[in-house]
């Protein structure tokens, strides 16, 4: 690179100002000596260092500062009050450059983090949305659930343990008038992949007559285990028995988990 190249480079700056690398100032060192044009360039920038840290705050830091003064009293006695070198404006349009790069770095910054929160608000918001809708439908199904357990024209069959699971529970809900039939099945256990539970609507007279109501399908979720099943036209007793996926033409007595007399 030639001196005038060096020089219009704007690297002679950004050596004065020690942001180059040990290799960099090394070479532009050495040219230095051998280009006056280039030793005049870097002293003019170091005068025009030191008297724009005369009446404003220095663009770097303290001791390169000093270190650049220091130099140039030692190449041409005390630095006094300083007279504005040809390409004044140069070095003065080139540091207010400097100072712009960093406020438009400051406020990429700033602009970033303002950008990362807003992106964190809409994902929280998106989940508070979210957390809200299923509390909403939760409530909805209580509710239900109570409008069934409260209403005083449903008759209640509760529906005791059998030998099979001697600690199961479950409550029948039937309106004799409309024949609406609700199953509180929260007192069964979690049904055995690949079987599910069955509602058997009975007569006990004069022989035991068992017909399907319904099977309580997606067991799991339902979380509170109340399900409507088909309409009951006439019962002595209600029953629930564990049968394979899709249900069975009649009762799997084995698997009988609950049962109970109207």
């Amino acid at each position: 690179m030639e001196a005038q190249e060096y020089i219009d480079s704007g690297i002679l700056e950004l050596y004065v100002y020690g942001l180059l690398t040990e290799t960099e100032n090394l070479e532009i060192a050495e040219m230095a000596k051998k280009s006056p044009e280039v030793e005049q360039e870097i002293i003019s920038i170091e005068k025009a260092i030191v008297a724009l840290s005369s009446s404003f705050s220095p663009f770097h830091s303290v001791a390169n500062f000093e270190k650049i003064k220091a130099r140039l009293e030692l190449k041409h006695g005390k630095v006094v009050e300083m007279k504005p070198a040809s390409n004044w404006t140069q070095y003065v349009g080139w540091a207010a450059a400097a100072l712009l790069l960093l406020g438009f770095g400051y406020q990429t910054l700033e602009l970033t983090k303002t950008k990362e929160a807003i992106t964190t608000v809409g994902t929280e918001k998106s989940k508070i949305e979210k957390e809200y809708a299923f509390l909403g439908e939760q409530n909805k199904e209580i509710t239900k659930s109570l409008t069934i357990v409260r209403d005083i024209k449903n008759t209640g069959v509760t529906l005791g343990g059998q030998a099979v699971s001697p600690t199961s529970f479950a409550k029948v809900y039937w309106n004799k008038d409309t024949k609406t039939t609700y199953i509180d099945a929260a007192g069964l256990p979690e049904p055995p992949k690949g079987m599910v539970y069955q509602v058997w609507a009975l007569k006990l007279s004069p022989v035991l007559t068992p017909t399907s109501i319904g099977l309580l399908s997606d067991f799991e979720g339902n979380s509170q285990k109340i399900f409507a099943v088909d309409r009951t036209n006439e019962a002595e007793a209600f029953g629930i028995t564990l049968e394979p996926a899709g249900g069975s033409l009649t009762p799997t007595m084995t698997q009988l988990y609950t049962l109970g007399k109207v």
